[in-house]
């Protein structure tokens, strides 16, 4: 077994989970790689063992309770602890309310707040015995002040910030630390597809009046993943270069 410290990272195949997984690997953690795709998992992976770390790829539905259960085991198997969780997997299925079907409202609670349920269950188990852990949770602003279209987005991000303070409180004693990361517009394919009129309607809400990057995301995880962080617990911080003030 190494002596590095372990990351579990979900959903990071592409975008903010994969620039995560390089930031940690950059950091020094070896990193195992949750998504669907085991294909972008490869990808990521290849990425961070460049770095100098181990990466193994732990593709499964984290939305399955079970699925879960199996992988977490086969990564305290493969890495011997799990020292860091990230819980990052996220889809949306945006719609009006008014318009959204059954099938899109419980498919995101799915994928973006059990999740959460299911990897903490079963991870926070082994943190427990070591007595020690973090975990980081990705919320949204969504999540903090709702968003229109984003009915069930907003519902899931917002029960991800009441799950991250009450677990704080419940592993506090344990020494684990659980905080959340809540990010505003940031710059991805989704965002380039915008149009002019629409890109420039979101920067006037922005105090720092550009997009955020996926770097500056991953560097605020790296703090709450690393011993700088170690009394901070509980909290949200939001990514959003002044969108809410």
């Amino acid at each position: 077994m190494s002596s590095r410290k372990n990351a579990v990272i979900t959903g990071a195949g592409r975008g903010i989970g994969a620039k995560i997984a390089l930031r940690l690997a950059e950091d020094g953690f070896n990193v195992a790689l949750n998504d669907l795709n085991a294909d972008a998992l490869e990808e990521t992976a290849k990425a961070c063992r460049e770095k100098g770390v181990e990466a193994d790829i732990f593709p499964c539905d984290v939305s399955k309770h079970d699925e879960c259960e199996e992988i977490v085991k086969k990564i305290k198997a493969r890495f011997g602890t799990i020292d860091v969780l990230v819980n990052n997997a996220g889809i949306t299925r945006d719609g009006l309310l008014a318009r959204m079907s059954e099938e899109n409202y419980d498919l995101v609670i799915a994928v973006n707040q059990k999740s959460i349920f299911n990897m903490m269950k079963h991870c926070c188990a082994v943190m427990m015995k070591q007595r020690s852990g973090k975990v980081i949770n990705v919320s949204s602003v969504a999540g903090l002040h709702g968003n229109a279209g984003q009915f069930n987005y907003s519902a899931s991000k917002a029960a991800v910030i009441g799950m991250t303070k009450s677990a704080a409180k419940e592993f506090g004693s344990r020494g684990i630390t659980v905080n959340a990361v809540a990010p505003g517009f940031i710059q991805t394919p989704m965002t380039d597809a915008l149009t002019e009129e629409q890109k420039q309607a979101i920067l006037n809400l922005i105090a720092m009046k550009r997009y955020g990057t996926v770097e500056e995301v991953a560097g605020v995880v790296s703090f709450l993943a690393g011993d700088d962080s170690a009394y901070v617990t509980g909290q949200i911080i939001e990514i959003s270069g002044g969108l809410s003030m």
